[in-house]
Formats: structure tokens, C-alpha cells, sequence
């Protein structure tokens, strides 16, 4: 069964980082794209970077270019969104999904989501 499960978030205060992880299970993950999403309170659902499935390119949303970067262990099936420079406008719930198609930022895209983990910036 194909699953993914995040973890890393936390409570931090503005300009703190963070690693959230993506830990992946039932598929061979070079064989997939996996995108990042946030979704904060009362808003939708919004694309943040994803990571191609065979070459690992990766591409970012204008917003956190420069400040967010994805990687990935095949080897460990897990995938790495390292946050810095976290403003309180990044507070979401940070999900990871995983789609055979080539990466998207469209999360219709995608066809398997984890539960997401809770970022919070805070002074």
C-alpha cells in the first residue's frame, strides 16, 4: 500500500528553520514526482516546490524561492523540505503527495497525499 507520512513540524519563532520529512513506503520513489503543499487556516490549499522523480529536478513557488529546498534519499524513500528564514505567514499544515505523472504544481496532479505536519511561526 502506498503511503506517505510527514513529520518535522514544529513551533518556531520567525526566522528559525526547519527539515520536514516525507517518509515514503509501497513505491519505488524515483519513479515519482513528489510535490510539497501548505495549507493555512481558511485558505486553500497552495503549492509550495515539488521534486522530479528520476533527475531530482526541483522547482519552487516565486514565494519561497531562495528559502525552501526539497531533496530526496532514494535509498531512505524519503523526501526533505528544508525551511529557512520562516516568516508567520508560513504557518500551514505542510502536506507532501506523490504523483506517477511528472512533477506538477497542480495538486490534482497528485494521487496520494500524507496527513500533513503543522508548521508554526511564532514569536
Amino acid at each position: 500500500q502506498l503511503q506517505l507520512v510527514e513529520s518535522g513540524g514544529d513551533l518556531v519563532q520567525p526566522g528559525g528553520s526547519l527539515r520536514l520529512s516525507c517518509a515514503t513506503s509501497g513505491f519505488t520513489l524515483e519513479y515519482y514526482a513528489i510535490g510539497w503543499f501548505r495549507q493555512a487556516l481558511g485558505k486553500e490549499r497552495e503549492w509550495v516546490s515539488c521534486i522530479s522523480g528520476g533527475d531530482g529536478e526541483t522547482f519552487y513557488a516565486d514565494s519561497v524561492k531562495g528559502r525552501f529546498t526539497t531533496s530526496k534519499d532514494n535509498a531512505k524513500n524519503t523526501v526533505y523540505l528544508q525551511i529557512n528564514s520562516l516568516k508567520p505567514e508560513d504557518t500551514a499544515v505542510y502536506y507532501c503527495a506523490a504523483t506517477v505523472r511528472i512533477a506538477s504544481m497542480n495538486p490534482h496532479d497528485y494521487d496520494y497525499w500524507g496527513r500533513g505536519t503543522q508548521v508554526t511561526v511564532s514569536s
